[in-house]
């Protein structure tokens, strides 16, 4: 991008989607009121630990009451259709154990369309992860999934809330080893801070929420029967927003607290330098995106059915790293730039990463607590070759 480091001409070109709904709009505003003072405390209260205090408590005991009310529904539902027999009453409660059933706590599933690795497949990989999640006083994960994404990140799932790594290659390839060290230690560093908006008891009340939300979402272009149906769902639906709204306000500073305190831990895993660089990384992760398409439109260009392109596949993930180490400083820095101009207009769940990278610069240097040699560096890119190829073709294919 062609910019001016003097006066900032055209270092954001783009603008970001301004957010929509007052739940959106309180959102991005807390965090902007949020993100400077919590830069500050969290750069100059020493070692960075987790904090359980007042608000996680009301917080809690919000989601309890918010799953509190789904179970009275579900009561409600059951006696309905058992004791209301000969009237109207069971129709009625065959809807609350439907709206029960579309409010349960929801346990996601391994995820079927993308490849998933066990403890068996990947052995010196897990081993990996052990050793980071060792180092930071929690365990590892039970399974991994790869995708072609610039990203990673942690879940559960399964009624035993398995734990599951999710390795983007988009973001996995373009790193150094110190850098992937630092991925796993800040992603398994969510487990280690007991973040609460992923938790079984508030995530689920914040999904029940939404799924109130969107089943009182008034009816656009109306009946004159749907109009009245919009009237009455005017209050409740603004209820539900407003507990919504107090949950997000009890929660967010605490989930951007511990965007800090995983890059705190991706520091000590894999050393400052490498989470700084790591950080500048994800700054340029655009470009990501940007080459997995024009490496697809190229093989969708070429004759159907030659070699060259049924083999297009290989040697992706050495193209994109080889295009990603040659982006310039120059642009690294207008990022960095973008990122401020933005602050958290573009999300409001994590500090801006110019922020996230200005906090681990300001404390002290860490070094390295896990390190890799090259035979075990081999032995760990020898366990994803599958997974590689795998990504690669469903990359290439347009998939």
């Amino acid at each position: 991008m062609t910019w001016c480091a003097a006066c900032d001409w055209n270092v954001d070109p783009g603008q970001p989607e301004a957010p929509t709904g007052r739940l959106e709009i309180l959102r991005h505003r807390l965090a902007r009121q949020h993100g400077e003072r919590l830069l500050a405390e969290v750069t100059t209260d020493g070692p960075l630990r987790p904090r359980r205090g007042a608000t996680d408590a009301l917080a809690l005991a919000l989601a309890l009451a918010v799953h509190g009310v789904t179970a009275a529904l579900l009561v409600a539902g059951l006696l309905l259709v058992t004791l209301g027999w000969g009237s109207a009453l069971p129709l009625l409660g065959v809807v609350c154990l439907v709206v029960t059933w579309a409010l349960r706590p929801r346990f996601a599933r391994l995820p079927g369309d993308e490849p998933v690795l066990r403890r068996a497949d990947a052995p010196e990989l897990f081993a990996l992860i052990d050793e980071i999640a060792g180092t930071m006083g929690t365990t590892g994960v039970h399974a991994v999934s790869v995708t072609d994404e610039c990203n990673a990140s942690v879940s559960t799932y399964g009624l035993r809330r398995r734990r599951l790594l999710s390795i983007g290659l988009g973001l996995w390839e373009t790193l150094t080893t110190e850098q992937r060290i630092a991925l796993l230690g800040h992603e398994l560093g969510h487990y280690a801070n007991g973040d609460t908006r992923r938790g079984l008891i508030i995530g689920n009340a914040i999904r029940s929420l939404d799924t109130w939300r969107y089943l009182l979402t008034p009816v656009e272009h109306p009946t004159p029967l749907e109009a009245v149906c919009n009237t009455l769902y005017l209050l409740p639906r603004s209820a539900v927003t407003g507990v919504l709204m107090v949950l997000d306000h009890l929660t967010l500073r605490a989930t951007q607290r511990g965007e800090y305190l995983a890059d705190s831990f991706a520091a000590r895993c894999g050393s400052t330098e490498a989470a700084v660089g790591l950080m500048d990384r994800l700054l340029v992760s655009e470009s990501v995106t940007a080459t997995l398409l024009r490496e697809s439109n190229t093989l969708r260009s070429r004759r159907t059915g030659s070699p060259a392109g049924r083999e297009a596949w290989d040697g992706l993930w050495e193209r994109l790293a080889a295009h990603m180490d040659s982006i310039p400083a120059s642009e690294h820095e207008r990022q960095r730039r973008r990122s401020a101009l933005r602050g958290h207009s573009v999300d409001s769940t994590h500090p801006p990463t110019h922020l996230r990278r200005a906090r681990l610069l300001a404390t002290a240097a860490l070094s390295a607590t896990v390190t890799v040699d090259a035979a075990r560096r081999t032995a760990v890119q020898a366990e994803l070759k599958g997974a590689r190829n795998t990504v690669a073709r469903r990359v290439m294919n347009g998939r």
